[in-house]
């Protein structure tokens, strides 16, 4: 198994989004990038303590290539925005990847390269060392799965889903 850290807006967009697709085996939603120890929901959103909302994306790259989750990223979040995706706004809606090694680097180098094809602007979309991952509530994960008529997930998960579903939907599951 494989695993990327993202960050592109609110993780539950990710988190929904990401497992509609065949081989991704989990998603799990948290925290990183930031300078206090086990930081909560409230002080992340808060906007102090430096973490972005990330998912921890892990796939099964016999079933769906490294650069396919990578291409699904950068349909599913704006990397033009700089600290925020719509109407989220802050540093922890900042788009990042976080690499592990340098094989990783090196992947989302070529993801960043690549998607520089398909939006006009700047791609501010950092490409930084991991740090530690701090796991959110509980009650974030899976939470469109949970919560599929909560508002924000009709307004704005569901989209996002709809989206790459349909850009890649040879990895449908």
């Amino acid at each position: 198994m494989t695993s990327f850290v993202l960050a592109g807006g609110c993780f539950w967009c990710l988190d929904s989004s990401f497992m509609q697709f065949r081989g991704v085996t989990d998603v799990e939603v948290g925290y990183m990038g930031g300078h206090v120890d086990n930081p909560g929901y409230e002080a992340v959103c808060g906007g102090n303590t430096g973490h972005a909302e990330v998912a921890r994306v892990i796939f099964d790259e016999s079933i769906i290539p490294a650069e396919v989750i990578l291409d699904i990223f950068f349909t599913l979040h704006d990397p033009t925005q700089l600290n925020r995706q719509g109407n989220d706004v802050g540093t922890q809606y900042r788009g990042a990847m976080y690499y592990t090694d340098e094989a990783q680097h090196e992947l989302f180098k070529a993801a960043l390269e690549r998607a520089k094809e398909n939006w006009d602007g700047e791609l501010v979309t950092e490409i930084v060392p991991a740090e530690t991952f701090w796991m959110g509530e509980e009650y974030h994960q899976d939470f469109f799965a949970k919560n599929p008529n909560q508002g924000y997930c009709n307004a704005v998960v569901s989209p996002k889903m709809a989206k790459v579903r349909k850009a890649f939907s040879s990895f449908v599951k």
